[in-house]
């Protein structure tokens, strides 16, 4: 994910880089195709209007060289220049007085033109010597037909009737020929060029002129005024547009291209929606790639992350075989030493605790044995101060025995049948020295005698009965002691009808934290560890009491036979 997040980021970093720069790019070549197309249109048309130019001088010249105009050979003259230019429509020479002294025209004068009113006439009057232009009009001056034409006018001197005099001299061009010009120039699909003049603003050529004049079109002439040479945004009819100016030398006509923002949002578009589609692309193969790559980077981790689980929940057991990278292959290796160095140790520590925990239980249990011994001579040393013999005997065979037992031939394990008659040993021996301060009984199965037990295990329990139970007691005690087999286990019970003790009492003598000065010192506790500590977890000691009614302890060991 951190992978696919940091691609994810310097690809989205790299695409806005790219998408601001071809973006921009993009606006500047839409700039510099409108620059140089206008340019190319202004080129064009001056080279047009310096070729008319030029014809009109010649014109201009054969006139000046004339003598006695009218004349033939001037005729033939213009003539000739005529034919040399497809779309010169007329040239025409007239007096001041508007009078038409010659000429080139297929129709004759028509009347009430009101030639001298007009314009480019008094103009070039006025301005003798210098070159007109006038704006796309109809020629009218004439009969059929009507032409659209540009006026090109000029004040001269002329020998006329056999003296000088001032004339002007008309040449008028079929403007359609620029119109044709114009029209093949293109700005996109939407874009356009069209002219107007400098002086007022006036719209020479525009593609849609008629809409213009009807009114359904407007251009904003009055920002194109303010330049000669520049470029400015415009948004007169609702769009955006860029509109880039030129001057045309001498006529003193403006053109000005105009390129709509949408067709280059459009380029825009086009690039965003690449750049997305390659984002897309590339984020796709990404993720293959990354989710390959994890696959194989995590896979082994997964495999040495279960095994530590495994370990943590105790299978020490577990080994691992991960091939990867060269680390986790490393990191595999040595968690096996690990965990195999942590089992070592493991069963190193329970060998060693379990050998301190039988060398302390076999001190303890030791212990009861000259404890026993110095309460039982001091009851022997009593009878025979009494003269009781008989019961010295007794006593003295009783306890001869239980020590038999008690050595087992320093065994720890020995038979039902001797762990029963070392405790009937026992209570014999209390019996002598308690009196009729109890009685006892011993029920055990037959089928039970050969299983195997822990030795001295029902003596702290009877001798907790007769110090802590059966003493404190003003009626006579009773001690019941069994064995029988149930499934698998056998279970041992001293039950006495003692005072009994409390539920916290209880809790605190199974956790080890009540001492008593009395007994041998081998508690409840530490005989449940012995059995467990032997027999393992599923076995131990139970202990039911109440005060006043009396303690039962139940001893769970396996049914294991002598033999097996």
């Amino acid at each position: 994910m951190s992978f696919i997040f940091i691609t994810v980021t310097v690809m989205l970093i790299i695409s806005l880089v790219l998408y601001n720069k071809f973006s921009k790019t993009a606006e500047e070549s839409a700039f510099l195709n409108t620059q140089q197309i206008v340019e190319q249109v202004q080129f064009n048309l001056e080279n047009y209007i310096k070729g008319m130019a030029d014809t009109f001088e010649v014109v201009d010249a054969k006139i000046a060289k004339s003598r006695g105009i009218p004349s033939d050979k001037l005729t033939e003259q213009l003539e000739t220049i005529a034919s040399t230019r497809e779309d010169i429509v007329s040239i025409n020479l007239f007096a001041a007085d508007g009078e038409l002294i010659t000429g080139l025209q297929n129709a004759g004068m028509r009347k009430n033109t009101r030639l001298i009113e007009q314009s480019w006439f008094k103009s070039a009057l006025d301005n003798p010597n210098h070159l007109s232009f006038s704006l796309p009009h109809i020629q009218n001056l004439f009969k059929d037909p009507y032409r659209w034409v540009v006026s090109m006018s000029k004040g001269v001197t002329i020998e006329h009737g056999g003296k000088w005099e001032d004339a002007v001299l008309l040449v008028d061009v079929n403007f359609k020929t620029l119109d044709d010009v114009f029209r093949t120039v293109s700005l996109g699909k939407k874009g356009y060029v069209y002219i107007i003049d400098d002086s007022a603003g006036n719209i020479v050529y525009h593609p849609q002129q008629q809409l213009i004049y009807i009114g359904l079109k407007y251009e904003n002439v009055e920002q194109a005024l303010k330049f000669s040479y520049g470029k400015y945004m415009d948004v007169s009819e609702g769009e955006p547009r860029l509109n880039v100016v030129r001057t045309v030398n001498n006529i003193g006509w403006k053109i000005i291209g105009v390129s709509y923002m949408d067709e280059m949002i459009t380029t825009r578009k086009e690039i965003s929606t690449f750049m997305i589609w390659l984002l897309v692309i590339v984020l796709i193969f990404i993720l293959l790639i990354s989710s390959f790559m994890s696959a194989r980077i995590s896979k082994p981790i997964k495999r040495l992350k279960k095994s530590m689980e495994m370990v943590e929940k105790g299978h020490f057991d577990t080994y691992i075989h991960v091939r990867g990278a060269d680390e986790v292959e490393q990191l595999s290796r040595r968690f096996n030493l690990m965990v195999s160095r942590v089992r070592e140790l493991m069963d190193q520590n329970i060998h060693e605790q379990e050998i301190k925990r039988k060398n302390e239980l076999e001190v303890l249990q030791s212990q009861i044995n000259p404890h026993f011994l110095y309460n039982t001579l001091n009851s022997v040393v009593r009878m025979v101060g009494n003269g009781k013999n008989e019961e010295v005997v007794t006593t003295i065979t009783s306890l001869s025995k239980f020590f038999r037992i008690s050595l087992s031939k320093g065994k720890n394990i020995i038979t039902i049948a001797d762990e029963i008659e070392h405790i009937r040993n026992y209570l014999i021996i209390q019996k002598m020295r308690y009196k009729d301060k109890f009685d006892y009984d011993i029920e055990v199965d037959e089928e039970v005698l050969p299983y195997k037990t822990l030795k001295l295990i029902l003596q702290p329990f009877v001798e907790n009965s007769l110090y802590h139970g059966i003493e404190y007691m003003v009626d006579e005690g009773h001690i019941h002691i069994s064995a029988r087999k149930i499934g698998d286990k056998i279970q041992l019970q001293v039950q006495d009808n003692g005072v009994g003790m409390s539920e916290e009492t209880l809790k605190n003598i199974m956790i080890g934290s009540v001492k008593s000065d009395k007994g041998s010192g081998v508690g409840l506790r530490n005989v449940h560890e012995r059995i467990q500590l032997y027999f393992g977890a599923d076995y131990g000691v139970k202990v039911e009491s109440e005060l006043e009614e009396g303690t039962i302890v139940k001893i769970w060991i396996p049914a294991i036979l002598e033999d097996e």
